[in-house]
Parts: C-alpha cells; sequence; structure tokens
C-alpha cells in the first residue's frame, strides 16, 4: 500500500511538473494548489513586500516570468510591491528589433505603477528613439528610481545626441548612474545626494560641467570616465570618493591631465590605458592611497606628493607612500632598475603585477644577485605576492626579472608566472630547475606557480567598482603547469 502510494504521489508530481502554468488558465489554481502542497512552496506564504523585493532583484524577463508560477504571485512583478527593475539591453527581445525593443519598453512602462530600482536603456538607437527617451524618463513609474544607465548606440551615426534633460528628475534619488555616447547638458546640475557609483563613457561635455556633476556629487565613491570628449585637465577634489579609474582609446583626443588636488577618502587610483593618456597625472593628496595602476612608460609625469616619476624612471624619492598596498605596471625590456625605485617609494607593498612587454633588444636586465644587498623594505618585510603576466621563459631578461623576486622577497607567500608561449613538460622542468632554480628560492614557505596565459592588460579585467573585493585586479591565469610549493 505505501509503494502504490509513494508510485501515485510520483505520479501526480511528474503531472504538475510537466503541466504549463499560464496565466487565466482554469486548472491554475488547482495545478498551483498541488505544487505548494508537494514541493512545500513556502516561499510564496512570504509576504507581499518580500516577495517584491525578490522579484525585483531578478533580472526583468525572469522578473514577468514570475507571473505564471500561480495566482499567488500574478499581480506581483506589476505591483507598487516589486519595485521596477527594467534592463532593456538587446536580449529583452527575441533578434535585432529595435522597434519591437521600444515598444516593449512603453509597454512594461505604462504597466508598472511604480516604483522603480533600476531603469537600463543600453545602447539605445538614435535618432529614432530620442523622443521616446525623454517620455520614458518622465513616466511615473519610474518614481524613486535608484539606478540609471542611458547609453546610446553609434553604429548606426556619428552625431553626438545630447542626454533628454529629464535624467536630472531622478538626482535626489539616484545611487548609480552610467551615460554613454551621449552629450551631457551645459547647464548647472542640481545636487546628488546619494549617488554614489557615476560611469561616463565618451561622453561629450565641458571642463565646467564636469566639474560641476562632480561637486554637487557629495556622497560619490566610485568614478569611471572612458574617454571623456572636451576635457583637456580633470581637477579632483571630493570628500567621499573611493575609487577612480580611467582609460582612453587611441584616436579620440581626451583629457591629458588628471591633478588629484584632495582625496582623503582615496584608495584606488587606476589609470586602465596610460598609453593613450592622460600622460600627466598629480597627486597632492591622497593619504588613504593604497591601490594603484596601471602604470607604464606611456605616462610621461606620475608626482605623488614630492616624489616624481617620468616615464617610470625615478627623478624624485622623497616621498615614501607607506599606505601603498598594491601596484600594477608595465615594464618594457623588462626593466628591473625602474621596478625597484617603485618598490623603494611604496616600502609596505604587498601585492606586486608586473606585465611583461618584451623587446628583443634590450636583454640587458640586471641578474638576481645585482641587488641582492640593498636593502627594499618592501622585500624584507611585506611583499607577498608577485603577479608576472606574458612571461616568455626563452629571453633571458624574462628569466632574470622573475628571479630577482624569487631570490630576494624574503615574505614571498605566492608568485603566479603567466606563460604566454606553452612547451612541453621537460621544457617546463628546464625552466624551474635550469633558468629560474625555483628550489633555492629565499622564502621557503612560498608557492610559485607557472600557469598558461594569454597576452594581458587589465584593461577589462578590473572590478574597479566592487569594494567586496580588497584587490580589484584578482583574476588568476588559467591552467596550472607547474608548481612548487
Amino acid at each position: 500500500m505505501e509503494g502504490a502510494t509513494a508510485a501515485e504521489a510520483a505520479s501526480e508530481r511528474r503531472r504538475v511538473d510537466d503541466q504549463q502554468v499560464q496565466p487565466g488558465c482554469p486548472q491554475d489554481d488547482a495545478i498551483a494548489s498541488h505544487f505548494r502542497i508537494i514541493t512545500n512552496d513556502f516561499i510564496s506564504r512570504l509576504p507581499d513586500d518580500l516577495l517584491g523585493a525578490i522579484i525585483s532583484l531578478l533580472p526583468t524577463k525572469a522578473g514577468a516570468r514570475t507571473q505564471v508560477l500561480s495566482r499567488r504571485w500574478r499581480p506581483l512583478w506589476r505591483s507598487s510591491n516589486a519595485p521596477l527593475n527594467l534592463v532593456a539591453n538587446s536580449s529583452l527581445v527575441k533578434g535585432n528589433r529595435p522597434k519591437k525593443r521600444i515598444a516593449v519598453i512603453s509597454k512594461i512602462l505604462s504597466d508598472h505603477p511604480g516604483p522603480a530600482r533600476r531603469l537600463s536603456l543600453h545602447r539605445i538607437r538614435i535618432p529614432d528613439s530620442l523622443g521616446k527617451i525623454d517620455g520614458w524618463l518622465r513616466s511615473e513609474s519610474l518614481a524613486n528610481l535608484h539606478e540609471l544607465e542611458v547609453t546610446y548606440a553609434t553604429d548606426y551615426d556619428d552625431a553626438v545626441y545630447p542626454l533628454p534633460p529629464s535624467v536630472l528628475r531622478f538626482s535626489p534619488t539616484l545611487r548609480m548612474a552610467e551615460f554613454g555616447c551621449c552629450q551631457f547638458p551645459d547647464m548647472s546640475v542640481p545636487n546628488f545626494p546619494h549617488l554614489k557609483r557615476l560611469t561616463l563613457s565618451k561622453v561629450v561635455t565641458s571642463e565646467d560641467s564636469l566639474h560641476g556633476l562632480l561637486s554637487a556629487c557629495t556622497s560619490l565613491e566610485s568614478l569611471s570616465l572612458h574617454c571623456p570628449v572636451g576635457i583637456a585637465c580633470l581637477r579632483i577634489s571630493s570628500l567621499t570618493l573611493r575609487s577612480m579609474d580611467f582609460r582612453n582609446e587611441q584616436g579620440i583626443v581626451t583629457f591629458q591631465e588628471l591633478i588629484i588636488e584632495d582625496a582623503p577618502c582615496l584608495e584606488r587610483l587606476i589609470p586602465l590605458d596610460p598609453e593613450n593618456g592622460p600622460s600627466t597625472i598629480h597627486v597632492i593628496r591622497a593619504p588613504k592611497l593604497k591601490i594603484l595602476g596601471l602604470i607604464s612608460q606611456g605616462m610621461s609625469t606620475l608626482s605623488i606628493g614630492t616624489t616624481v616619476f617620468q616615464k617610470m624612471i625615478a627623478f624624485s624619492l622623497t616621498t615614501k607612500i607607506n599606505t601603498m598596498k598594491i601596484l600594477v605596471l608595465e615594464s618594457i625590456g623588462p626593466k628591473l632598475d625602474a621596478v625597484i625605485d617603485f618598490l623603494k617609494c611604496f616600502p609596505c607593498l604587498e601585492k606586486l603585477y608586473v606585465i611583461l612587454r618584451q623587446q628583443k633588444d634590450m636583454d640587458n636586465v640586471p641578474k638576481y644577485k645585482h641587488l641582492v644587498f640593498d636593502t627594499i623594505e618592501c622585500l624584507e618585510l611585506h611583499l607577498k605576492k608577485v603577479v608576472l603576466k606574458n612571461y616568455d621563459g626563452n629571453m633571458r631578461s624574462a628569466v632574470n626579472f622573475a628571479k630577482f623576486f624569487i631570490f630576494n622577497a624574503k615574505v614571498l607567500e605566492e608568485m603566479e608566472i603567466g606563460v604566454i608561449n606553452h612547451r612541453n613538460d621537460k621544457w617546463m622542468r628546464y625552466q624551474y630547475r635550469t633558468r629560474l632554480k625555483v628550489q633555492n628560492r629565499v622564502s621557503r614557505d612560498a608557492q610559485i606557480e607557472l600557469k598558461r596565459d594569454v597576452q594581458h592588460s587589465f584593461k577589462h579585467h578590473v572590478h574597479t567598482h566592487d569594494f567586496s573585493m580588497a584587490d580589484p585586479f584578482y583574476m588568476p591565469c588559467g591552467r596550472l603547469l607547474n608548481r612548487v610549493g
């Protein structure tokens, strides 16, 4: 009897699982009732506001699909209990159908009563949609909006179109904003008292307008600038800013000078494409700065306090930055002496990333014993992790560069060497035992790994805005090839 009962229950469970629940279906309530009994659907018993909060965190299409779960769920997605999360990217509709996407966006905004948590208008085609965007942004359903993205598609038109002034209506409530491929309103802006994260990508604006916008963001913590157009010099003075990253693209004329005048909370300063600017960075006051990079020879001048580097060569080392913990460098050659100057400037450095750029006519890196008796505080006491990218074990300069850290970093715990030209196991053993001599490392507890790698620059793999990640550059190499430790 018990076996028959179990079989019947299993059969009923399969029947319910196979049944497609549609809104308005006469069997909807019966199916939902069976579903709750069989699967112990405790989630549906939660209050409306909690269920709405769950729906609001789901992707747009997934949130909409919750309407077919049962009569209990059906009204929630279009209710005020589920703040609207509308991500209107190309996946909102099947295929490349911009007109259909516009219609769907308009339908959702007209049906939802508000409030809204997030609106993402990603790569919207202009000029067809310019009037529509302004209407969307004036929708009552977007009340209390927290996150806003408006980026225009540039595949079809080289003209620059303005952001609708209606974006400013959200200034009292926005927490995150991203604008791209547009012209920012050249007008006085209201305060953004709660905005913590701002991203501007290929935005055309004036220096005065950008400085005015940043001054209005009195709680800003993270700023990302990608090819801002119309700016020659950017001055930063912010009591709240913790992280700043910026990158330019070849062929786009953008700002070439960055001056950090006063940023008492700044922890991360991340130029991602120094070859294309800014060519000059002056850090006057940033007492909490602990993460810096990418620094390369493409940057003509870097000054921190009274310490000055010109094309990565130290011209003045009068200031030691004890707060610096993570540094990312690009070394052409590579040039060990230049890297050592940075180590002296940052005596408490704990993690060092070096992107090696090999040059066949520059095989002059000093052997690892060259500076073995010089006292470099971070090598003696603090440097725990070294990551080398683009390692070519056939280049003597790269081998000597790696050996310097293997034989001089006394508290090293981990060294990751990304191999770009993978050879066979015999070649790997030769690297370890003969070339790098890892078995004779100065830090006996160090784990030294060779891993398969690709040409790497960090440009598109930095977790700038994620403060939960202590190391925004962390991205392990590929498959482990060999290890000692």
